[in-house]
Protein backbone atom coordinates (compact mmCIF):
# COMPACT_ATOMS: atom_id res chain seq x y z
CA UNK A 1 0.00 0.00 0.00
CA UNK A 2 1.02 3.56 -0.73
CA UNK A 3 -0.32 6.59 1.09
CA UNK A 4 -0.30 10.00 -0.57
CA UNK A 5 -0.75 13.24 1.35
CA UNK A 6 -1.19 16.53 -0.47
CA UNK A 7 -0.51 20.01 0.90
CA UNK A 8 -0.28 23.59 -0.30
CA UNK A 9 -3.70 24.30 -1.75
CA UNK A 10 -5.72 27.40 -1.03
CA UNK A 11 -7.17 30.52 -2.61
CA UNK A 12 -5.41 33.01 -4.85
CA UNK A 13 -6.32 35.76 -7.26
CA UNK A 14 -5.95 35.30 -10.99
CA UNK A 15 -2.36 35.71 -12.07
CA UNK A 16 -1.03 34.45 -8.77
CA UNK A 17 0.91 31.32 -7.89
CA UNK A 18 0.51 28.28 -5.68
CA UNK A 19 2.70 25.27 -5.04
CA UNK A 20 1.23 21.85 -4.31
CA UNK A 21 3.25 19.13 -2.64
CA UNK A 22 2.57 15.42 -2.29
CA UNK A 23 4.44 13.03 -0.02
CA UNK A 24 4.27 9.28 -0.55
CA UNK A 25 4.76 6.74 2.19
CA UNK A 26 4.36 3.01 2.61
CA UNK A 27 5.48 0.66 -0.16
CA UNK A 28 7.19 3.43 -2.12
CA UNK A 29 9.50 1.03 -3.92
CA UNK A 30 6.62 0.14 -6.25
CA UNK A 31 6.10 3.75 -7.34
CA UNK A 32 6.88 4.37 -11.00
CA UNK A 33 4.98 7.47 -12.05
CA UNK A 34 3.79 10.38 -9.95
CA UNK A 35 1.50 13.15 -11.01
CA UNK A 36 -1.42 15.45 -10.48
CA UNK A 37 -5.01 15.29 -11.66
CA UNK A 38 -7.85 17.70 -11.03
CA UNK A 39 -11.62 17.66 -10.95
CA UNK A 40 -13.77 20.75 -11.24
CA UNK A 41 -17.29 20.28 -9.93
CA UNK A 42 -19.11 17.55 -11.85
CA UNK A 43 -16.59 17.47 -14.66
CA UNK A 44 -14.47 14.42 -15.35
CA UNK A 45 -11.20 14.15 -13.49
CA UNK A 46 -8.37 15.13 -15.83
CA UNK A 47 -4.62 14.84 -16.00
CA UNK A 48 -2.71 18.01 -15.12
CA UNK A 49 0.87 16.75 -15.18
CA UNK A 50 2.72 13.49 -14.70
CA UNK A 51 6.33 12.42 -14.41
CA UNK A 52 8.06 9.07 -14.64
CA UNK A 53 10.77 7.92 -12.27
CA UNK A 54 13.26 8.65 -15.04
CA UNK A 55 12.17 12.25 -15.43
CA UNK A 56 9.86 12.04 -18.45
CA UNK A 57 6.99 14.49 -18.04
CA UNK A 58 3.74 15.39 -19.70
CA UNK A 59 1.36 18.30 -19.22
CA UNK A 60 -2.21 19.03 -20.16
CA UNK A 61 -2.38 21.58 -22.97
CA UNK A 62 -4.31 23.94 -20.71
CA UNK A 63 -1.44 24.23 -18.22
CA UNK A 64 1.59 23.88 -20.50
CA UNK A 65 3.99 26.76 -19.87
CA UNK A 66 2.29 27.78 -16.61
CA UNK A 67 2.67 24.71 -14.41
CA UNK A 68 5.83 22.79 -13.60
CA UNK A 69 6.00 19.32 -12.12
CA UNK A 70 9.02 18.11 -10.18
CA UNK A 71 9.78 15.07 -8.08
CA UNK A 72 12.37 13.88 -5.64
CA UNK A 73 12.76 10.12 -5.97
CA UNK A 74 14.79 9.87 -2.80
CA UNK A 75 12.18 11.67 -0.69
CA UNK A 76 9.23 10.21 -2.64
CA UNK A 77 7.67 13.59 -3.18
CA UNK A 78 6.15 15.32 -6.18
CA UNK A 79 5.42 19.03 -6.42
CA UNK A 80 3.36 21.12 -8.79
CA UNK A 81 4.34 24.76 -9.18
CA UNK A 82 1.37 26.65 -10.58
CA UNK A 83 1.98 30.12 -11.99
CA UNK A 84 -0.24 32.56 -13.88
CA UNK A 85 -3.28 30.90 -12.38
CA UNK A 86 -6.66 31.38 -14.03
CA UNK A 87 -10.17 31.02 -12.63
CA UNK A 88 -10.60 27.93 -14.80
CA UNK A 89 -7.81 26.26 -12.80
CA UNK A 90 -10.18 26.11 -9.84
CA UNK A 91 -10.62 22.46 -8.90
CA UNK A 92 -9.80 19.76 -6.41
CA UNK A 93 -6.29 18.56 -7.18
CA UNK A 94 -5.34 14.95 -6.59
CA UNK A 95 -1.92 13.41 -6.31
CA UNK A 96 -1.57 10.03 -7.98
CA UNK A 97 1.05 7.31 -7.94
CA UNK A 98 0.86 4.72 -10.66
CA UNK A 99 2.38 3.33 -13.83
CA UNK A 100 3.61 6.01 -16.22
CA UNK A 101 2.83 5.17 -19.83
CA UNK A 102 2.14 7.36 -22.82
CA UNK A 103 2.26 10.50 -20.74
CA UNK A 104 -0.44 9.45 -18.29
CA UNK A 105 -0.76 7.37 -15.16
CA UNK A 106 -2.75 4.20 -14.69
CA UNK A 107 -3.66 2.10 -11.70
CA UNK A 108 -1.96 2.83 -8.43
CA UNK A 109 -3.07 5.13 -5.66
CA UNK A 110 -4.77 8.49 -5.09
CA UNK A 111 -4.41 11.18 -2.47
CA UNK A 112 -7.44 12.63 -0.72
CA UNK A 113 -7.48 15.78 -2.83
CA UNK A 114 -6.83 19.42 -2.07
CA UNK A 115 -8.84 22.47 -3.08
CA UNK A 116 -7.40 25.20 -5.30
CA UNK A 117 -9.57 28.26 -5.86
CA UNK A 118 -8.63 31.06 -8.25
CA UNK A 119 -10.73 34.20 -8.15
CA UNK A 120 -11.00 36.75 -10.93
Amino acid sequence: QVQLVESGGGSVQAGGSLRLSCAASGSTSVIHGLGWYRQAGEKQRELVAAMSSGGLSNYADSVEGRFTISRDNRKNTVDLQMDSLKPEDTAVYYCRAGRYHGGTLSGGYWGQGIQVTVSS
